[in-house]
């Protein structure tokens, strides 16, 4: 199938390059094309501050996924943003055919497969459709693997088309930069501006979200009504998408109580949809008060409260890169996953990792452990003490 794959772009690459404009003399339409979920949309918002430094004049069109526009819909650098269903992007969720008969199941599956295999081909066609009218001059892979958002690019007629030499990318693009598949993501992100690039580029730039207006008024409600003058707020996200990526509960437990206990400190518990039973179970296991605010807030809402607090505690996560996007000191828990590819970008005096010395890590792998463990190793090595002790000297 891989083959397969690789033919068909090399032939698609060959097939399109007639319809391809010509190159402008000057760039003034810039496409970003980025698929990705919260946390690696936030990781780019540094690229895109650097498109706008080395690109001033140029209009820059931000093509991101439905799940992920929050990020952008104020983002300075951005002058258009547009979204798209990207295949293989989405989170759909199935458990409702469950309860169907076996030979429905089998039906569904069949046709969802059949499905599967046409669709990602069926909305490439209507979107370099769509985007071919504006008259891109330049587009922006800033996904590193993703062939798909490279075709788009060729059959948009896009000219310039800067990425990365992935093996099913490299036909589509004009540029191809050396793939170091161990580089940071903004790293990999600045890489791919510097290739267009007019004028130098800021590299220490951070990652960045500016909440609704609305939004930080809500926060700054709920801090007065909840905060005594001159008490800090700390906030605890423990959950994420994966969960091997999860620690155990007993131990946030642990350390909850801890912060509470100090004087002058508020915990609050924050989680999305679907958290609330982990965020309540926490909060149950605490010796000391604590504010479980899991589902009641929106991204913007989280956004502008997480700005506000102290530190900002928890594991591998978008909501933990909103965090640090806010400027608020965090302590973001990783184990299965790759710091040094997908960790905090930014100050690190500011955003500290913690993660355990273990031979298999990181494995990559976030809906279980492949060892078959069911509390990950990695996760299981990280003491509540230490958790604990970087909290303390965060906030002093």
């Amino acid at each position: 199938m891989h083959v397969l794959r690789l033919l068909l772009l090399h032939l698609l690459a060959l097939l399109a390059r007639p319809f391809v404009r010509q190159p402008a003399r000057q760039v003034r339409r810039i496409l970003y094309i980025k698929p990705d979920h919260l946390g690696d949309l936030l990781l780019a918002t540094p690229v895109l501050a650097a498109l706008r430094e080395s690109h001033p004049e140029a209009q820059i069109t931000a093509l991101v996924g439905p799940w992920a526009r929050m990020v952008l819909e104020r983002n300075p650098s951005v002058d258009v943003l547009l979204v798209c269903p990207f295949p293989g992007f989405e989170r759909a969720d199935r458990t409702k055919h469950k309860a169907q008969s076996t030979t429905v199941t089998m039906l569904y599956s069949l046709c969802f497969v059949l499905c599967s295999r046409v669709k990602p081909y069926l909305v490439l066609l209507k979107y370099a459709a769509l985007l071919r009218p504006a008259g891109y001059d330049l587009a922006i892979i800033g996904r590193d693997d993703h062939w798909w958002g490279a075709a788009l690019a060729l059959l948009a007629g896009v000219p310039e088309r800067v990425g990365f030499a992935v093996a099913e990318c490299r036909p589509l693009l004009s540029r191809a930069l050396p793939w170091n598949p161990a580089d940071h993501v903004t790293r990999q992100g600045l890489a791919l501006v510097g290739a267009s690039n007019q004028r130098p580029t800021n590299k220490q730039q951070q990652t960045s979200f500016t909440p609704a207006p609305s939004d930080l008024a809500w926060a700054a409600g709920w801090l007065a009504a909840q905060l005594r003058p001159g008490e800090r707020l700390v906030i605890i996200h423990p959950g994420t998408g994966g969960p091997a990526k999860h620690w155990l509960d007993d131990r946030w437990s642990e350390v909850a109580t801890a912060l509470a206990g100090e004087p002058g400190l508020r915990v609050a518990l924050t989680g999305g949809p679907g958290e609330e039973g982990r965020v309540a179970a926490i909060v149950a296991g605490m010796r000391g008060p604590a504010i479980d605010l899991a589902g009641q807030t929106s991204v913007g809402q989280l956004a502008a409260l997480m700005g506000s607090a102290a530190l900002v505690l928890g594991v591998d996560s978008g909501p933990l890169h909103l965090a640090a996007a806010t400027g608020v000191r965090t302590i973001h828990l990783y184990g299965p996953g790759d710091e040094a590819r997908f960790g905090p970008w930014g100050d690190a005096a500011r955003n500290s990792v913690l993660h355990s010395e273990l031979w298999c890590r990181p494995c990559g792998v976030f809906s279980a452990c492949p060892r078959g463990l069911a509390v990950p190793e990695c996760m299981e090595r990280i003491a509540a003490h230490q958790v604990r002790d970087a909290a303390f000297a965060a906030l002093h």
